[in-house]
């Protein structure tokens, strides 16, 4: 069990997974930005705060405190991804963006809807200061980078399977025998899901298999090597691809927390060869005279 929880990878994959993740907060925020800054101008009367925010006794949110929270979020961002980058003050800048993020999602999930698409997300931003210096090209390998990689993985793989929890502790097993999802194309159904809409006889076998799919979902943390683990990657974003197209939900920070399982050192290794053998090219295009 040790070893499983403390495998050793490259150095490289981490410092390539805080770029990505870092590079997404910015994105995340302007998403949310303005639905949180509409709540925070009615005062009190939607906002009911988590119970770490009543923990912590953080102050109610107006509308000056979300937009200093929401630049500082944004700020502290750019700085970890230039940090990452260069390997510099890894720790101290992922750190900062982590409690800021974290500060604005208490503000953001306390208007009586917790979006657990984040969960995996915050853990990466937690865990990841945790590996110190590391660069894209840096192929040493390391326990505490496997370490943190793992605990991504094991919170992507939770995400879906107390999701399946959840929907038989709520709706039991009317749940998957119910409406759900045609109640879900009723009201987000796109040119490929439209067809659909009244075919119980597809949607409930659909349902069937979300939550069976959710529950075996913790098996995939068997698998043993980096083309398994980019497979069962490769799949979940292609679920989650699916999903959008037909009911236009996507939950753009799971599925970059579903990057851990891949290797994203190689992948950055074959992206950067390929952004340079085509240098080359272009200038020889550039030199030839004309006519």
């Amino acid at each position: 069990m040790t070893r499983w929880w403390f495998p050793t990878v490259p150095l490289g994959r981490v410092a390539a997974l805080r770029m990505l993740v870092y590079a997404y907060i910015p994105v995340d925020v302007a998403l949310s930005g303005s639905w949180v800054q509409s709540h925070a101008r009615l005062g009190g009367t939607l906002y009911e705060p988590l119970r770490v925010a009543r923990v912590l006794r953080l102050p109610d949110p107006t509308s000056t405190l979300v937009a200093v929270v929401e630049v500082a979020v944004i700020a502290s961002a750019v700085a970890a991804v230039v940090s990452a980058a260069l390997g510099r003050s890894v720790r101290a800048t992922g750190t900062a963006a982590g409690l800021l993020y974290l500060a604005w999602m208490l503000i953001a999930m306390s208007y009586g809807k917790v979006d657990h698409d984040r969960f995996a997300f915050l853990v990466a931003l937690a865990v990841l200061p945790t590996v110190g210096r590391a660069a894209v090209r840096d192929r040493t390998p390391s326990a505490a980078a496997g370490w943190a990689l793992r605990c991504v993985q094991v919170s992507v793989v939770l995400t879906y399977f107390l999701a399946a929890l959840a929907k038989i502790r709520f709706g039991g097993w009317n749940w998957p025998t119910g409406s759900t999802l045609e109640l879900a194309l009723l009201r987000r159904n796109t040119p490929f899901s439209t067809w659909l809409i009244d075919k119980p006889q597809l949607l409930v076998p659909m349902q069937f298999a979300m939550i069976g799919l959710e529950l075996a979902s913790p098996l995939v943390l068997l698998a043993r090597s980096d083309r398994g683990r980019t497979l069962i990657a490769i799949g979940m974003w292609v679920f989650h691809l699916v999903v959008f197209s037909g009911v236009t939900i996507i939950f753009l920070p799971h599925c970059v927390a579903i990057a851990s399982f891949v290797p994203l050192e190689v992948w950055w290794e074959r992206l950067s060869a390929t952004v340079r053998e085509r240098r080359p090219v272009r200038r020889l295009a550039s030199a030839q005279p004309d006519g």
